[in-house]
């Protein structure tokens, strides 16, 4: 239950801090510790603070493909001027969370996001430290990244660059029935062009 509660205050804490960046999927799953050929599907809420944002939900699939990487991809939609996106990762890890070192991957990103009434492609680049603790007996994985993109509008042939800090936190819900699932809290702040954002997932196994 400590653990349920350090997930709720963390959450307070997003909430908070942060308010959601449209121009992002999101880091997801993609730091967690998972066997090769596991696979994840998740459902994952997004809400957007900004003058022109609203709430989501994305549906994403994660599955590690061997010991250093792991590809996900999904479908979002929301309320607001960003209302729709496809997006896919491939994260590669170079460093494996080891003893103090932490973990550190690079994950690539593409997606097509609807902005109003045009859709853009962005082109992604995450670098992301992680670590796995014990939190009250229980494990969890905090993870930072700088996520940073290329946005480009076909239609008046012009791009912009991104760039966000994003933090969060991925483990197993720590109540009685529930182990099986896995959750993860995930706030970013604009740093350049972008907005700020808070996901919120729950992560069911398929096999």
């Amino acid at each position: 239950m400590r653990l349920f509660n350090f997930f709720l205050g963390a959450l307070l804490f997003l909430f908070t801090f942060f308010s959601y960046n449209a121009l992002s999927s999101g880091v997801g799953f993609s730091s967690y510790p998972l066997m090769i050929d596991k696979k994840f599907v998740s459902l994952e809420m997004t809400g957007n603070l900004s003058s022109s944002g609203g709430v989501g939900v994305q549906g994403r699939f994660t599955q590690k493909l061997h010991s250093r990487m792991t590809l996900d991809g999904g479908i979002g939609i929301s309320g607001g001027r960003f209302s729709g996106r496809v997006f896919a990762g491939l994260d590669y890890e170079f460093f494996p969370d080891y003893m103090k070192q932490p973990r550190f991957s690079v994950k690539g990103v593409l997606q097509n996001v609807k902005d109003g009434d045009t859709r853009k492609n962005v082109f992604g680049v995450t670098p992301i430290f992680s670590k796995g603790f014990s939190f009250w007996g229980y494990e969890g994985f905090p993870y930072a990244s700088i996520p940073l993109a290329i946005s480009l509008d076909g239609s008046e042939k012009s791009y912009e660059t991104i760039a966000n800090l994003s933090m969060g936190i991925t483990g197993k819900i720590p109540m009685k029935g529930y182990g099986h699932l896995t959750a993860n809290l995930e706030g970013k702040l604009n740093l350049k062009d972008s907005y700020s954002g808070l996901y919120m997932g729950l992560a069911f196994p398929m096999n």
